[in-house]
């Protein structure tokens, strides 16, 4: 039954960070805008703050983010030069009479291990002599836990990190040889202890399925090994192979991948085992200890979805920094140039590096709470969110039918303008959030699997 769902519904489908999504941002948001977008900010209101580090010392195969990778350090310091004017430029468009606070700062890649210790510290350092961070901010750095040096961890600690999140993917040497990703458990778990001795508690660890060679007995292996780690938080993520967008895939031996059968299968393992081990999931695909401030965020329904995935992160405005970084703010999303040469040439010669964006409305905005709210909770209360904006929810009269076709595959229950999602329907919630999403039918991108 759960195979036939999956085959059914396992469309390509958006992971609703946003919405509008990506593949319908357009250039009529450019710098211009944005930064007016900036300047009308409410001081506040507190800032959430993602940077972008482009970075790699070598590929993962499987990769799909946006990265550059170079074992010398000259394009990094270039690199991080411009990051830094860019820092000074945008945050110079916030009103001026105010000094703003911020409540969540975000470091990506790429890598951000890629950067040297006083790389670090200089952003940090231009960061907090413009903005004033919260005593409770969550300060996240995403890592590579082969780049990692002592140095480094030393410079996140006295920055004020508070949350790194480790790249696991899989401990089994034979499938990190078909991705090009070979690092020991004793590495990861020399890091993470050297982390916490350096009061950085938050962990989170990053798993895949769906990678060349995996099996279910493999990664329960790895879910179990990476447990003994104590991590309290996971992300679990299925391969998205794009190699249409990512030529480096095609590197992956295509034949070594699971098939749809074996993907639904390995989620499933992933999900069981963690939830015996006490780690309550959240979402589509992250996972939680009870005393972690994701998990309490969930039971109190403040749980948040941006371009990082599951967060507790509510801030109205995120602002980006790097290449393709994207901000959310309140009057809509813009992106930077993807491309790090067009990028750089435009933060060094003064100018804003949006390239494009979109600006959202009303009813972006009310779709954008109910696929939040789905997306986050498994469950909307149509009739509630309408309210909150005005509106009677006899509007979404036809997406209720859509939905109601569903229940007989036992994915959802619907109760008046309650929409619940089942057990079954946990890994489908996209396409259940997908009946909300006006701009599904124009999209002209290629998405990943649902699952």
């Amino acid at each position: 039954m759960q195979l036939a769902l999956y085959e059914k519904y396992d469309l390509r489908l958006p992971r609703y960070t946003s919405y509008p999504t990506a593949p319908h941002f357009n250039t009529a948001v450019n710098g211009k805008i944005f930064e007016g977008w900036l300047g009308d900010l409410d001081p506040a209101q507190p800032l959430s703050l993602y940077l972008h580090i482009p970075w790699c010392q070598e590929m993962c195969w499987f990769c799909g983010c946006n990265t550059k990778i170079t074992k010398q350090y000259e394009p990094v310091g270039k690199f991080v030069h411009a990051l830094r004017m860019e820092i000074a430029s945008l945050l110079s468009k916030l009103d001026p009479a105010h000094r703003f606070k911020v409540s969540h700062i975000h470091f990506g890649g790429g890598s951000p291990t890629a950067l040297t210790a006083d790389d670090l510290r200089a952003i940090m350092g231009d960061l907090t002599d413009r903005l004033d961070i919260l005593d409770d901010a969550e300060v996240a750095l995403e890592m590579d836990p082969r780049t990692a040096t002592p140095d480094f961890i030393d410079a996140m600690a006295e920055c004020g990190f508070t949350r790194a999140s480790i790249g696991i993917q899989d401990f089994n040497p034979f499938v990190q040889r078909a991705v090009n990703r070979v690092q020991s458990f004793e590495l990861v778990h020399d890091i993470i202890a050297r982390l916490r001795a350096h009061n950085i508690r938050g962990i989170n660890v990053d798993l895949m399925y769906g990678l060349p060679f995996q099996t279910v007995t493999s990664i329960i292996e790895t879910v179990d090994q990476t447990v003994t780690l104590n991590p309290d938080r996971l992300s679990v993520f299925g391969y998205a192979h794009v190699p249409w967008m990512k030529k480096h895939q095609n590197l992956i031996p295509t034949e070594a991948l699971p098939d749809t059968a074996a993907r639904w299968a390995q989620y499933e393992a992933i999900q069981n085992r963690l939830t015996s081990h006490g780690y309550t999931a959240i979402g589509l695909d992250h996972f939680a200890r009870d005393d972690d401030d994701m998990a309490i965020a969930l039971e109190n329904g403040l749980l948040h979805r941006n371009f990082q995935g599951y967060t507790t992160d509510r801030a109205e405005a995120l602002i980006g920094f790097g290449p393709s970084a994207i901000s959310s703010l309140p009057q809509g999303y813009a992106q930077n140039n993807p491309a790090l040469a067009r990028w750089q040439r435009a933060v060094e010669a003064g100018t804003c590096a949006i390239e494009k964006g979109v600006a959202v409305n009303a009813e972006d905005r009310l779709r954008r709470d109910i696929i939040n709210e789905l997306m986050c909770s498994l469950t909307v209360d149509l009739g509630s969110i309408c309210a909150d904006h005005g509106i009677s929810a006899d509007r979404f009269a036809p997406e209720l039918d859509r939905i109601r076709a569903m229940t007989n595959d036992g994915i959802v229950e619907v109760n008046g303008t309650n929409i619940q999602l089942t057990n079954s329907g946990r890994p489908l919630v996209r396409a259940v959030c997908a009946a909300f999403d006006t701009y599904l039918d124009h999209a002209h991108g290629r998405h990943s699997q649902a699952v």
